[in-house]
């Protein structure tokens, strides 16, 4: 007597779903899947602290003002906004609001909404393809280690991956039975998306559009007519917010961080927007693509080829040592069984849905990876995570499709090939990390090759085939929840951050060089705390001898590709004062220097860069304002503003070392302010941070 495997209990789903229907084990795993994410994702959480001090500090003045709750501003007198629209920081704001600033507060919205997406994508896929699909398409997504990375963090990728995912389901629902009202929400989904990371949830559009073109119940006339209010939905839910912030008098509202001219059409079609693709982002670390010298505003050399400092571009970029552990897993099976599920599905209706979501995640998938690949400008690896719901989509619904058409000789070939490139191709990942539990390769190795063979079976049936079952997800997901367990294990802090364990990936900001091997975005608490050594033994001002928040270890004093430390300006990049990437730490008697008196003024200190300001404005929960916003390149206050500024008394401190200073691209202005206050105030050293009082000028000083 034989029994069934598991897989084969799902209700039979055909071209129309039948949502109702539920397994008895369902429910139960289920459970099991969204509790054991959000037990995951929360596990350590408050390890990482401020997590990225540059966004929490924005999250403490929202949750002060409700002006800079509307615009996302900085700090909460509203000198400058962050460089993105706000909507990723609402949130967490009214988190705050609701239980006070801390870390909890500011980091758990994050894990609901990661939470959230793998519920969304659970149902999106279980709709179509059944329970077994659904759960593990959901799984699929909570162990990706840059998913596990994301949902803990507090950029804005945990909310847009949340919004992109909700378009799609939308689409899919329209795709079902043809009503406007779900092309409608898909555009508000998208709009909203906009408000939290610009262009980049433009990626999601074309294969939302092109899906609906194809595969909609209606008309082609009509079909077209749903698409263009689809698109009207998404102009107005992401324009009234840029409408207002345009209409809003520029001299009552804060300067638009990541802009040279306060605009943020200006930060939406550069900085945000073109600039990423080909990589002339004024004000950027690295304008003109990486091409200057550090002369001329660049890193020596112009970096790497064809990326910059950012690292290589083309077609191999998502498989490289800095992406690859982040996200390509599972990349080559997905595009496979996103093929495959296609052509098992040639003889349906046009409108067939289960076509609909391999047509929809596939070229979703095929968009975003080319885009993300070719890209010139910024890029880090933590941006992948965007791809993360394709890649259990395309899984999720492939392989439980293949599974039910094993009986087909060439279906099971294909399975057989597919099982055993992951099997290699986790193996070939994880040997670039050698150390970490070097016995799971060869275990994944020799589990999906036995898997492999096994799919070629033509009677696959009993024990046999549940046993085949669980190797093949076991063999798929070792590999990443090893990464997602290590990365989970590890706190993170910092402007850039990646998962999983040191692989030797190299470029700026991403994994390289010794130490924790993770950029500047410190991975662990004590093993970042070392500032690396300095050419003669030097450091930059105001640095400490540690980076808190700050860069790992690397040899003799250099940034990845080779550019010293000490010779960033302005005494930049790290120390106590914080730096262009790393926030401030500061100690108990400077905290106790900015909040003496501190009612008195509308900023406790100035400092050059948003992530120098940040760590100051956590923990007095005072004003500080960030000059020149996140790369200290924007010019924002102008000399003759900071004068005025000091001149009234609204500015108690001047805290030197930060950001760049604006000698990075874009304008100087951070530069002026700074020459202009070592002329003209004395300096002062607190635990190793120097400031200046700006309440007390020197007898030669004048404004």
């Amino acid at each position: 007597m034989t029994t069934t495997p598991v897989l084969d209990h799902d209700p039979v789903v055909p071209d129309a779903p039948q949502p109702r229907q539920h397994s008895r084990w369902e429910p139960w795993a289920l459970a099991a899947l969204l509790i054991g994410t959000a037990i995951a994702y929360l596990w350590n959480l408050s390890s990482s602290g401020w997590a990225n001090s540059f966004y929490s500090a924005a999250v403490q003045a929202g949750s002060e003002s409700w002006k800079a709750f509307f615009f996302g501003s900085s700090d909460a007198a509203n000198s400058i906004t962050v460089d993105k629209p706000p909507a990723s920081l609402w949130a967490m704001e009214l988190s705050v609001r609701a239980f006070g600033l801390n870390s909890w507060a500011i980091l758990v919205p994050q894990v609901l909404m990661g939470v959230g997406s793998v519920a969304l994508l659970w149902a999106t896929v279980r709709r179509w393809f059944g329970a077994s699909a659904g759960l593990l398409a959901g799984l699929v997504l909570a162990v990706t280690p840059v998913a596990a990375l994301m949902f803990r963090f507090n950029n804005p990728d945990a909310l847009l991956v949340l919004l992109m995912l909700a378009a799609a389901w939308a689409l899919l629902r329209a795709i079902e039975d043809g009503r406007t009202r779900w092309l409608v929400l898909t555009g508000v989904f998208v709009g909203f998306g906009f408000l939290t990371k610009q262009l980049q949830v433009m990626l999601v559009v074309p294969p939302l559009a092109l899906t609906y073109l194809l595969l909609g119940p209606p008309k082609l006339g009509k079909r077209i007519a749903q698409l263009f209010a689809a698109l009207g939905a998404m102009v107005v839910s992401a324009g009234w917010w840029l409408l207002a912030v345009e209409l809003w008098p520029a001299d009552s509202r804060p300067w638009i961080g990541g802009s040279q001219n306060n605009s943020i059409l200006e930060l939406t079609l550069g900085y945000n927007g073109l600039g990423r693709l080909n990589g002339n982002e004024t004000g950027s670390v690295t304008p003109g693509g990486g091409g200057a010298d550090m002369a001329g505003g660049g890193m020596p050399g112009g970096g790497m080829p064809g990326g910059g400092m950012w690292g290589e571009t083309g077609i191999g970029r998502m498989f490289d040592a800095s992406q690859g552990g982040q996200i390509a897993w599972l990349i080559p099976a997905a595009l496979i069984l996103g093929v495959l599920g296609i052509m098992l599905r040639g003889r349906g209706a046009r409108t067939d849905g289960k076509r609909a979501v391999f047509v929809l995640f596939g070229t979703w998938l095929l968009v975003t990876g080319l885009v993300f690949s070719f890209m010139a400008g910024i890029f880090h690896s933590y941006y992948t995570v965007a791809l993360a719901p394709m890649i259990a989509a395309l899984v999720g619904a492939g392989a439980v499709t293949a599974w039910h058409h094993r009986d087909l000789w060439w279906v099971r070939a294909t399975s057989a090939v597919t099982m055993l490139g992951t099997a290699v191709w986790s193996w070939e990942l994880l040997g670039r990390s050698p150390d970490f539990v070097p016995w799971l390769r060869w275990v994944i190795l020799v589990v999906g090759g036995v898997a492999a063979v096994a799919m070629l079976l033509p009677r696959l049936t009993g024990r046999l085939a549940a046993v085949t079952a669980i190797a093949a997800v076991l063999t798929g997901l070792a590999g990443p929840t090893a990464y997602a367990i290590d990365t989970i294990a590890t706190p993170h802090t910092g402007s850039i951050v990646s998962a999983g364990p040191n692989t030797g990936g190299m470029g700026f900001g991403v994994r390289g060089g010794p130490g924790d091997g993770r950029g500047f975005g410190q991975r662990d608490g004590a093993a970042g705390n070392g500032m690396p050594p300095m050419p003669g033994g030097m450091q930059p001002p105001g640095a400490t001898g540690r980076a808190p928040g700050g860069m790992g270890q690397l040899p003799n004093g250099m940034l990845p590709g080779g550019t010293e430390v000490g010779a960033m300006p302005d005494g930049g990049m790290v120390g106590g004062a914080g730096g262009l990437l790393n926030g401030s730490t500061p100690s108990a008697e400077l905290t106790a220097l900015l909040t003496d008196d501190a009612d008195g003024y509308t900023w406790v200190a100035a400092a050059v860069g948003s992530n120098s300001a940040s760590g100051y404005q956590l923990a007095t929960e005072r004003s500080v304002m960030p000059i020149g916003g996140f790369n200290g390149s924007d010019p924002s206050p102008t000399l003759d503003r900071f004068q005025q500024y000091v001149a009234d008394g609204e500015i108690h401190y001047f805290i030197a070392g930060g950001g760049m200073g604006g000698r990075m691209g874009g304008s100087g202005t951070a530069s002026e302010i700074s020459q202009w206050v070592t002329e003209n105030f004395t300096p002062i050293t607190v635990d190793g941070v120097t400031l200046y009082d700006l309440t007390a000028p020197t007898d030669q000083a004048g404004t």
